[in-house]
């Protein structure tokens, strides 16, 4: 182990004219995906990304990983490729894993361009960072994938060799676990093959979309998505800090970690920023992750400023201090190797074999077992770090400090990558999707073609139209008495003739409930603007169907089934739950088409023998507000007054001067009349009765005063129609 050295505060006797202090700059990366909607896990938003452009960058990939893991020959062979039918499945394979694909550049810009694009016509940025984040997800996991299903080709291709040319077989198997035991290095270099492409289509089209779309005044850090760890979920590779940075520890108990060399840098600017001690962690952190700093502070080594020349030489008394300049001279010296001794070497051995004789030992045995590589450059290495004098010493401390800044920075912003990655959902499940974007919440980064195709179809608004069948428990014991079977009856009688009647008026069922049925009519983007109106004459049609029935039923000695029907209407698309393959509806308009179509059983006996001038009516009971109103719909069709205020919008409605006997004669009752087109040539007057609701006295029930509140009907007597035609009529 490396000795560490305890550590002594650096006290240097100022001179007679102190240096300027330094002007340090502070970089915090931001990337607000503030104010999006969360998808169907209530958690993360939904993304779903072209199909096409995903499964031809997912082939690309595929290609790529073959390639870097020198596979491609494995996955092509066929140990039966003497035959036609052979060669023919090696030219399959061949051309499935060739460099032909689609260029991968053009995909991941065309790809990248789709939440652009939606960004601008939403006028929102936000669309932009969210699809720019996913994509960077969907990268990640399609690596993993790929790699994976490169592996399954070439396990395949060893199956099929079992008993046949044997030593041909061995070969692809050490190929393969070659492969296997390569998986890290492979991945990372076709992660960096992705960063390289990723940077050069945001440097030629994104970033002058982006100033185009959105000018140069814009709230996210898109270097985030351009940073060299993106493909690495902890920011840990040892050949992309030799190579890029710097080869600081890989554990945390290694004396050049990356908490021990944070720490030494804290302590260093608390030395040398006069204002530090007041500083909290968070300007600390800003400070360090800015690399340009690092000039601003020590220079370049080479020929700083006094300033700078007295804060270099504290930072190298620290660095020597604690032991850690003879490791960053040991970390520079390791890049010249790499492409040698790995993967048999890691870059932390060899960094260490540089500075330690005991570690530099195990690594010639690796080399010499190996047999084909030369330890010499190692112990020239090696010497170089040991006979470095005082100035290279002070220039590898400037370069140190700048590269770790660097290094610092790049894994805040992968971070802050990261926790934007875990509340994105990308969806790859079709069924998902639909879900999703039937519930609203979907993000889709469609090419065009495709979201002409399928943004079209989004739901704007529903409405439900709830049938419920009286007294039903009634119904069914007087079948069961009579040895009839009452789900037959039901289904006969009501289900059926109903379900017959849902293509004419673009309706679906929601559910079946026994002694209900619950419908919906969704009104989508470009569709016609008549879903309340429609329903409404969904509503009467379904009462003169039953009806209809019911007279045949009644002439065989059967008992009728009498429908109560509300109507509820939001403005908004419903939400779903998924129930196995089942989607379950979720809508506040469900709850109330439920009570528009409830009948208080009280209600319905007391009604009996009365003469009902309409069918559906509600009573306040009493002065307390909590309350159940009392309500009677009986061949009635109650609707909401969102409702009735949509249909307003909907068609147009004339006010009717009808006199209709009225239950206490003096409630203030009016009534509208409108014509609703069914299709091209076929339209249904529809008239709505709009009464004020009484209060009546809990005990007796009699009128007690009007309320402010309104009930809204369908009409469904025919001498109001009747009415209304003659009027019409007389009027022409």
């Amino acid at each position: 182990m490396i000795p560490i050295v305890p550590r002594i505060p650096i006290i240097r006797i100022a001179s007679a004219e102190p240096p300027q202090p330094p002007r340090l700059t502070t970089y915090h990366p931001v990337l607000p995906l503030d104010g999006l909607q969360v998808g169907i896990d209530n958690l993360r938003h939904d993304v779903w990304l072209s199909p096409g452009i995903a499964t031809a960058i997912g082939r690309h990939i595929a290609n790529l990983i073959a390639q870097y893991g020198n596979v491609g020959s494995v996955m092509t062979a066929n140990p039966s490729a003497e035959g036609d039918l052979g060669r023919n499945q090696a030219l399959k394979l061949s051309a499935t894993f060739s460099s032909k694909h689609p260029d991968l550049k053009q995909l991941l810009a065309e790809l990248h361009k789709c939440p652009l694009n939606r960004a601008k016509v939403e006028q929102n940025p936000t669309i932009d960072l969210l699809g720019r984040a996913a994509i960077i997800k969907f990268l990640r996991a399609e690596l993993n994938n790929q790699f994976a299903a490169v592996l399954e080709r070439c396990r395949a291709t060893l199956k099929a060799y079992d008993g046949v040319r044997q030593h041909k077989a061995l070969e692809y198997r050490e190929t393969v676990a070659s492969y296997l035991v390569r998986k890290k290095h492979i991945l990372r270099q076709v992660g960096q093959e992705l960063f390289r492409t990723l940077r050069q289509i945001d440097r030629e089209m994104l970033a002058p979309m982006r100033r185009c779309f959105f000018g140069d005044k814009q709230a996210a850090d898109y270097q985030v998505f351009l940073n060299r760890l993106i493909f690495l979920e902890e920011g840990r590779d040892s050949y992309l800090q030799a190579e890029h940075y710097v080869l600081t520890g890989g554990f945390e108990n290694d004396p050049d970690s990356l908490g021990n060399v944070r720490a030494l840098l804290f302590e260093f600017l608390k030395t040398v920023v006069p204002e530090s001690d007041s500083c909290d962690t968070a300007l600390f952190e800003g400070w360090i992750s800015a690399p340009e700093n690092a000039h601003e502070l020590v220079g370049s080594g080479e020929s700083a400023e006094r300033g700078q020349k007295e804060r270099l030489e504290i930072w190298r008394e620290l660095l020597e201090r604690d032991g850690l300049l003879g490791l960053a001279l040991a970390s520079y010296e390791v890049l010249p190797l790499l492409r040698e001794f790995t993967p048999l070497l890691d870059p932390q051995q060899l960094k260490y074999a540089l500075i330690m004789r005991k570690q530099r030992e195990q690594v010639e045995r690796l080399v010499e077992a190996h047999g084909k590589l030369s330890l010499g450059k190692i112990a020239a290495a090696a010497a170089r770090v040991n006979e470095a004098g005082a100035t290279q010493r002070t220039k590898v401390a400037a370069r140190l400090l700048r590269d770790f800044m660097l290094y610092y920075r790049d894994l805040r912003r992968l971070e802050l990558l990261n926790q934007a990655l875990e509340k994105i959902n990308v969806v790859s499940n079709q069924r998902l999707s639909e879900l999703s974007k039937v519930n609203g919440t979907l993000y889709d980064f469609l090419l065009p073609e495709e979201a002409r195709s399928e943004r079209g179809k989004s739901i704007l608004r529903h409405v439900i139209v709830k049938a419920d069948v009286r007294d039903s428990s009634r119904v069914t014991r007087s079948l069961a008495e009579r040895g009839m079977n009452p789900a037959s009856y039901f289904s006969l009688n009501f289900y059926d003739p109903v379900t017959k009647l849902l293509a004419k008026y673009g309706a679906r069922k929601v559910f079946v409930e026994g002694d209900a049925i619950i419908l919906a009519i969704l009104e989508r983007e470009g569709e016609p603007e008549l879903s309340v109106s429609r329903a409404c004459v969904l509503a009467r049609e379904v009462l003169e169907l039953v009806g209809g029935y019911n007279h045949l039923l009644e002439r065989a000695g059967l008992p009728a089934l009498e429908l109560g029907i509300g109507i509820a209407y939001q403005n908004s698309p419903p939400t779903y739950l998924l129930d196995g393959d089942h989607q379950i509806m979720i809508s506040e308009a469900l709850n109330e088409s439920d009570r528009l179509s409830a009948c208080d059983k009280r209600m319905s006996k007391a009604m009996v023998g009365l003469t009902m001038p309409f069918n559906a009516y509600e009573f306040r009971a009493g002065d307390d507000p909590e309350l159940e109103p009392i309500r009677f719909n009986v061949r009635g069709i109650r609707i909401s007054e969102a409702a009735f205020k949509r249909i307003g919008e909907e068609i147009s409605l004339a006010t009717c001067s009808l006199e209709f006997p009225r239950l206490w004669g003096s409630e203030e009752a009016c009534f509208y009349s409108g014509l609703v087109p069914v299709s091209s040539d076929v339209f249904r007057r529809i008239v709505i009765r709009r009464s004020q609701i009484p209060r009546v006295e809990a005990s007796t029930f009699n009128f007690a005063q009007w309320t402010d509140g309104w009930l809204y009907e369908v009409c469904t007597q025919a001498a109001v129609y009747n009415t209304i035609e003659k009027t019409l009529t007389a009027s022409t």
